[in-house]
């Protein structure tokens, strides 16, 4: 594996065998390259934000944004857009988690950057982010979210936090990647890659082994995000999507314990589960978050394991991720029935 070695937070593009590390807010963002190469971030990028005193990190997090032609700022879509980059610009977010379908019905080029970035623009500096597939990625006729988080669509020229990690490089809407957050290592995963590309899919099941052991052994607190959640109810549109099954299993072997997914468009969360949908202490807790503004489905069947739904709330989530391990949640209502949901977990 070819190394870039910088100082502050580290970024694993396993898929394209990168490991990345990106320097704290107030120094250069250049990115040093193995063999005395430099390369920077375009203009467009802005610094990301050092963690929060002692070490604490607040993201918020949503899928499922917005609606085909949807440019309101009245709109749930709109309202969830100004509330997160309101709490990035204050410090009372460190960063958002797009967890997929960001534009209906297809994230090309033309309709990211004429309605999606028309409401949700200003958060991309500060955006890690994952794809579904159909609405965000089809290889051959939709693949476009990935150029435009790179900066790269006629008129969006801002790159998201994720591509800002990788020295502001192209990252494919099918790639693994991994990174650090404070004393949290983050492994985003492709879940289309199931669906078109099952050898990389397979492939990333052993990167995602490899790469959690060597968080793990770092002492590092482990999460995931992913867009077409394992761990859900079932809807008139989806239910848990089983081919996901070997990654869940990496999952639990590494005692990864907080989950991010959405796909479902409403709210759920888990008790700590473990690979076979038992509630275990050393478990997963598993958050299922597609309130971003796109029409809500109704659940037909909730399993066991969720402790806490609703289908009739558009919102985020926000998560506070604690050095030592613990994290806290809040979900937070922008419309509809304003239901919330919080709590938190010990370390």
């Amino acid at each position: 594996m070819r190394r870039f070695p910088v100082t502050g937070m580290a970024v694993a593009l396993t898929t394209i065998s990168v490991v990345v590390t990106v320097v704290a807010a107030g120094m250069s963002p250049e990115v040093a390259l193995s063999g005395g190469l430099s390369a920077s971030p375009t203009p467009a990028t802005t610094p990301l934000p050092p963690p929060s005193s002692g070490g604490d990190i607040t993201i918020a997090a949503v899928g499922d944004m917005n609606p085909s032609g949807n440019t309101s700022s009245t709109s749930a879509s709109g309202k969830n857009a100004a509330a997160i980059a309101a709490g990035l610009a204050d410090g009372t977010l460190n960063n958002f988690f797009a967890l997929g379908d960001f534009q209906y019905d297809k994230g090309t080029c033309a309709a990211l950057t004429s309605y999606w970035a028309q409401l949700w623009g200003a958060v991309v500096p500060r955006t890690y982010w994952t794809t579904g597939p159909n609405h965000d990625v089809e290889p051959g006729t939709n693949d476009d979210v990935d150029r435009f988080m790179d900066g790269e669509c006629p008129g969006a020229s801002a790159v998201s936090a994720t591509n800002q990690l990788a020295g502001g490089g192209f990252v494919d809407a099918l790639d693994f990647y991994s990174f650090d957050l404070g004393n949290w290592h983050v492994a985003v995963l492709p879940t289309g890659a199931w669906r078109y590309d099952t050898t990389k899919a397979n492939a990333i099941t052993a990167q995602l082994d490899a790469d959690l052991a060597a968080a793990g052994a770092a002492g590092k607190h482990l999460a995931a995000a992913y867009h077409d959640p394992y761990f859900t109810g079932v809807t008139s549109g989806h239910g848990p999507e089983t081919s996901l099954k070997p990654w869940i299993d990496i999952l639990w072997k590494h005692r990864v314990t907080l989950t991010l997914s959405a796909s479902q468009h409403n709210y759920e969360r888990t008790c700590p589960v473990d690979n076979l949908g038992q509630c275990a202490a050393d478990g997963m807790t598993a958050f299922q978050a597609s309130t971003g503004g796109i029409g809500l489905r109704t659940f037909s069947s909730s399993p066991g394991y969720v402790v806490r739904h609703f289908d009739d709330t558009w919102g985020y989530l926000v998560l506070t991720l604690k050095a030592d391990g613990a994290f806290s949640w809040e979900f937070k209502p922008v419309s509809g029935g304003m239901q919330t949901d919080s709590g938190s977990r010990p370390a």
